[in-house]
Formats: structure tokens, sequence, C-alpha cells
């Protein structure tokens, strides 16, 4: 990480950090007063999603069907399919918490920050210590992509939306699967509600 003034807040973003085993120890060995922040969404939703990237760029790689179970007949999920396994958020959050205490750590829902960006930024600026500088007025919802965007500053350049691999049309996939899967993340959604003291609302 570079060198930080005083008042100075540099920020780092690396998705994979939250489910890689080693990175709570080394960030600690870094800066143990380091907040971290993680943008989370329904498993489910990120498991569909996560594919839909991955079929984008190999288009011959099996069903989502196929790939969720290890055996369709028993419904036994497959946990050891990445696109399952990031999903189960208490399991990783129980790594972070071996080395940064909650209060440390602010979970952003995916959801709400689509629906309603400007709230759920303040709570970011207030994790962080600062002025709640970001508000409504800096955003326009873009009807094309379903994304909130980010208008720049007066008379800068157009505004930011988010990249052309964002807002993909996911493929249809078996309303039983979706049912068992929602099934299997339950009981893994309602500890890491419990974790973080927040209800995401994914099980309703």
């Amino acid at each position: 990480m570079p060198k930080t003034l005083e008042g100075q807040i540099t920020m780092e973003k690396t998705p994979s950090y939250f489910v890689t085993k080693e990175a709570p120890a080394r960030i600690y060995a870094m800066s143990r007063d380091t907040k971290l922040i993680v943008v989370v969404r329904d498993p489910v939703t990120r498991a569909i999603s996560d594919y839909t990237q991955t079929l984008s760029k190999k288009p011959d790689i099996p069903t989502f069907e196929s790939l969720t179970f290890k055996n369709r007949t028993t419904g036994l999920i497959d946990t050891s399919w990445s696109a399952v396994q990031i999903g189960i958020y208490a399991k990783h959050l129980d790594n972070w918490l071996q080395f940064f205490p909650m209060r440390q750590i602010l979970f952003v829902s995916g959801e709400r920050l689509i629906s309603d960006p400007a709230g759920e930024l303040g709570r970011v600026q207030d994790f962080l210590g600062l002025k709640r500088i970001i508000t409504d007025k800096h955003f326009y919802f873009n009807q094309t992509k379903g994304f909130p965007c980010l208008k720049k500053a007066e008379g800068s350049s157009k505004p930011h939306c988010l990249g052309k691999t964002k807002g993909r049309t996911h493929p249809n996939i078996d309303p039983e699967v979706v049912q068992r899967l929602r099934d299997f993340y339950r009981p893994f959604n309602m500890k890491f509600y419990q974790m973080t003291g927040r209800i995401f609302g994914w099980d309703e």
C-alpha cells in the first residue's frame, strides 16, 4: 500500500480478499487498524451472476444446474464450486473475525447499492469518519443497465456508469434449482445476519 499522510484515506479493492484464507492475516500484519468494506448480495443471485460472467468467456461450460449439484437426484449441493462457495458469507466472515473486530468491518448491501446508492454510501462515509458529501443528487438511474450512475463534478466529463460486463442478462435457471439453493443458503444467511447485526432480506 502507498504511504498515507495524516488525514488521508487510502483505499484498495480486490473482491477475492474476502474469500481468500490467507488474506486476513496478511492485512492484519500490514495494519491491524485497517477498516474493511465488503459488498454482499443475495448469494443465489450472486452465484447465477458469477456463472453468467464465466459463460460469457467460456460458452461451452456445463449448465448452471449441473454445476450446482454433486448429486441432482439427492439434491446435494456442490460446495466446492466457487460460485456456490463464495456466497457462504458466514464461513468467510468467521475467518476474518479471528483477526479483526466486527467494528472494523462494514457490510454493504449490493441490493441497496442499486435501490438507494446515496443511503448505502452514507453508511460507508459514516464508517470511514467522513462528512456525508455524496447524496442523492450525485446519482441518476440508467434504465438500460438497471443500475445507478454517478454524476461527475460540474464541468467535468460524462457520468460514470458501470462497465459493459455489468448488468448482463442472466440465463433462465430451473426454478426448482433456484429454490434448492435458497434452502441451502438460508441457515448460512441467518448466521450471517446474526453475526453482522443486519438483516439483508435475502430469504423473504
